[in-house]
């Protein structure tokens, strides 16, 4: 049951994180790990964060023996898009999130993560902290420094978008 209701959010989580085309290995190894260890389990704890936890640490460890340096990879997992209603919004949308993909990959990589885990898995503060393993403060004054470098790279991206676009 619990590994039917928490796969996706792992996967997503590993992709997130920068687990790549490795996910599906990282959330198969943190299910494992979590069963051997639900002893350690507090049952008053949320499990969703718990496991999330195990699942960074593995991301982690992947990071480490490859030898490769964190790249934010996302992946939509969500349906297929049978119709597409506006086909200039959606392309327009299409770059827009591109361009932030990329700002975000180009982020240093515990910017990468914070933000990952706050806005593109949607999880609390308390949540980001316990994933990370990060005090609740270093949460809160990383996003905040991390959304300014974001808002700085968009910025600058949009003006070299429009000097080429100017001529």
């Amino acid at each position: 049951m619990l590994v039917a209701r928490y796969t996706a959010v792992a996967h997503r989580t590993a992709v997130v994180l920068g687990a790549g085309n490795d996910a599906e290995d990282v959330v198969q190894e943190a299910f494992v790990k979590a069963f051997r260890h639900l002893r350690r389990f507090r049952a008053d704890a949320p499990f969703r964060s718990w496991l999330l936890r195990i699942v960074a640490n593995e991301t982690k460890n992947l990071h480490r023996s490859s030898r490769r340096r964190a790249i934010l990879a996302l992946r939509v997992t969500e349906g297929t898009v049978e119709e597409i209603v506006d086909p200039e919004g959606e392309a327009v949308a299409g770059e827009r999130r591109d361009r932030l993909v990329g700002a975000v990959r180009g982020l240093p990589e515990k910017d990468q993560w914070v933000i990952a885990c706050r806005y593109f898995l949607d999880l609390s503060e308390a949540e980001t902290a316990q994933v990370l393993g990060w005090p609740r403060g270093s949460v809160k004054s990383r996003t905040s420094r991390a959304l300014d470098r974001l808002r700085t790279r968009l910025a600058g991206l949009e003006h070299v978008g429009e000097e080429v676009a100017g001529g």
